[in-house]
């Protein structure tokens, strides 16, 4: 067994005139530690100048995402092992600006997702005497996989639709608003519409698949969006053969 592994990681720093390049580091083999662990290792004792975002190590927060050799991964959930004998090479997320070594700018996808309005829209609110808005199981099962999302951005790093059109609103975002969508306390699925059936909306999609790939949660963002386009077609076909049941 090894007792060491060597880790290539991407370093650049946005504000100076360096290019990037990557920087080898040894670090200690362990059978029980991720690479998060790695990265925290040589925060600690070989280099503290090394930057990377991470917060829960528990798979929730969504903030570890990075490149491990070439693959979108969540660095809290992957072993070490699974790359022996290495090298193994770290980098930030692809489809984002670096900013400081393994950090990107999420600015974009954070204007991505706002557009898709990902909460609860009501058209007029019922008052508290009446209670609270019941639902079911099944009207849960029906958005619970979508709600699942912990915005972790690896799904952008995969979809190569989002590499060659930057504007593309992307699959997080329109998990996210299907999982309103379906939500039957929901009532601004035609608000979300009006932005996802533009150019840069679910029809830029090329069902690749894989977004739900590498999603950690199993969300299955290709599938939420195809779901979207089979929905939007009906709603079309309807609105030519039903003009007048239209609203």
């Amino acid at each position: 067994m090894a007792e060491s592994i060597t880790l290539e990681i991407f370093r650049y720093l946005s504000e100076s005139e360096t290019k990037p390049a990557f920087q080898t580091y040894e670090v200690p083999f362990r059978r029980d530690w991720v690479i998060l662990d790695a990265l925290n290792y040589i925060k600690d004792n070989l280099d503290g100048t090394l930057s990377f975002r991470w917060s829960c190590r528990m798979g929730v927060c969504g903030s570890c995402g990075m490149m491990v050799d070439g693959t979108p991964v969540l660095t809290c959930a992957t072993f070490m092992e699974k790359f022996l004998p290495g090298p193994i090479r770290v980098e930030p997320l692809v489809n984002f600006p670096a900013v400081r070594d393994l950090v990107i700018e999420m600015d974009d996808f954070m204007g991505k997702l706002s557009r898709v309005k990902p909460w609860i829209i009501r058209d007029e609110e019922k008052p508290l005497s009446q209670g609270e808005y019941i639902q079911t199981p099944a009207q849960l099962h029906d958005y619970k996989q979508y709600s699942m999302c912990i915005n972790c951005m690896l799904c952008y790093a995969a979809c190569p639709i989002v590499g060659l059109e930057p504007g593309f609103v992307g699959p997080a975002a329109i998990a996210l608003a299907q999982r309103y969508n379906l939500d039957n306390r929901d009532q601004g699925k035609k608000e979300r519409m009006e932005v996802l059936s533009q150019d840069d909306g679910i029809y830029e999609c090329t069902l690749v698949g894989e977004c739900s790939v590498v999603c950690p949660k199993s969300v299955d963002p290709a599938g939420a969006i195809q779901r979207y386009k089979a929905t939007t077609a009906m709603e079309w076909w309807k609105s030519l053969l039903l003009p007048w049941g239209k609203k």
